[in-house]
C-alpha cells in the first residue's frame, strides 16, 4: 500500500514507522556469516577491513565458529571501526540460538540483529492514562537529550526479555525488582534503518507496567537527566507533532495507543500493519 492511500491523519505517525525502516537489504552490502548461516550484512567499508583480515569467503564474509565473533569484534574496535561499549551481546540465529557474542558497539557495523526491552511506565487516574517518560542524559552517545521510555535497554549476553528487564528497572528508575516483575510483555517490534553508527536491526520486546500513583521514579545509573509523568494525550501529541522522542520510542509508542483504542478501528489496523510491514 502506497503512503498516498494513507488517510493524512496517519501521515504523522506512519512517517516515524517508515523512518525506522528505512534500510534497503542487501542495498550494496554483502553477507557475513557464523559457520554456515547468514547473521549480519556488512558495508563496503566494513567489507574493506574485513578484507585484510583474511575472512572472505568469495563474494561473502564469515567466521568458522561463534567462539570467533567476540575477538573479530575487538579487532574491529582496535582497527577504529566503532568505540567499545565494554558489553557483549549474544548473537543468535533465525531460531534463537546463541552462536556467540560480540562488543555491543560491534553489532551495527556487521548489520547483526540486536534485542532489547522497552517497557511503558503507566499511571491509571481518576482523570486519565499517564505515561513516565525519561529524558536522556546529554551524556548519552546515542540521542543525547530526547525523550525515552522510563525503561528501555538492550539485553546484555545471557539474559532474556523478562530478566532484562527487571535489571533495567533497578538501574535506569529504582524501580523494585518485585514490583518491576509484574510487567507484562505486550508486544514484539522488528526494523531495520541505516544510523550514523551503522545498519541497526532491532526486536524490541515491549512490556506495559503500571505503577503505583504514589511512586516516583530514581535515575540510579546517570543516564536519564529527569523523569515526568504526562497525560497520553499529551504523549499522542509529541509523537503525532514532533521529532523529541529517540526514533524508536515512537514506534512503541504507537503500539501504547493501538491497544490503548486511541485510534478508531480501520485508523489501528493500517498502523499496526505498518508496523509489521517493512515495505511501507
Amino acid at each position: 500500500m502506497s503512503d498516498k492511500s494513507f488517510p493524512p491523519a496517519l501521515a504523522p505517525f506512519l512517517r516515524h514507522i517508515a523512518a525506522c525502516n528505512s534500510a534497503v537489504l542487501p542495498g550494496g552490502r554483502l553477507p557475513f556469516f557464523c559457520e554456515a548461516e547468514q547473521i549480519g550484512w556488512v558495508s563496503s567499508t566494513t567489507a574493506q577491513t574485513l578484507q585484510t583480515l583474511g575472512i572472505q569467503r568469495g563474494q561473502s564474509f564469515g567466521l568458522n565458529t561463534g567462539t570467533e565473533l567476540l575477538p573479530l569484534s575487538q579487532t574491529l574496535c582496535d582497527m577504529g571501526l566503532y568505540a567499545s561499549h565494554k558489553e557483549a551481546f549474544d548473537v543468535r540465529n533465525d531460531s534463537g540460538i546463541v552462536l556467540g557474542q560480540v562488543d555491543r558497539g560491534a553489532i551495527p557495523v556487521l548489520g547483526l540483529a540486536a534485542e532489547g526491552v522497552h517497557l511503558n511506565g503507566l499511571v491509571e487516574r481518576e482523570d486519565g492514562l499517564f505515561l513516565w517518560v525519561a529524558r536522556r542524559s546529554m551524556s548519552k552517545r546515542l540521542d543525547p537529550g530526547k525523550l525515552d521510555h522510563l525503561v528501555a535497554g538492550g539485553m546484555s549476553a545471557g539474559l532474556d526479555p523478562q530478566t532484562t528487564v527487571i535489571k533495567e528497572t533497578q538501574e535506569e528508575a529504582g524501580i523494585p525488582a518485585e514490583l518491576a516483575a509484574t510487567a507484562r510483555a505486550v508486544s514484539r517490534i522488528e526494523y531495520a534503518l541505516e544510523r550514523p553508527e551503522g545498519l541497526r536491526r532491532d526486536v524490541l520486546h515491549c512490556y506495559d507496567l503500571t505503577l503505583p500513583h504514589d511512586f516516583t521514579p530514581v535515575a540510579e545509573d546517570g543516564e536519564v537527566e529527569s523523569f515526568h509523568l504526562i497525560p497520553i494525550q499529551e504523549v499522542v501529541a509529541l509523537v503525532r507533532d514532533t521529532d523529541a522522542f529517540k526514533f524508536n520510542v515512537n514506534l512503541v509508542l504507537i503500539d501504547l495507543f493501538i491497544r490503548r483504542g486511541l485510534f478508531a478501528p480501520a485508523e489501528a489496523a493500517i498502523l499496526k500493519n505498518a508496523l509489521t510491514d517493512r515495505t511501507v
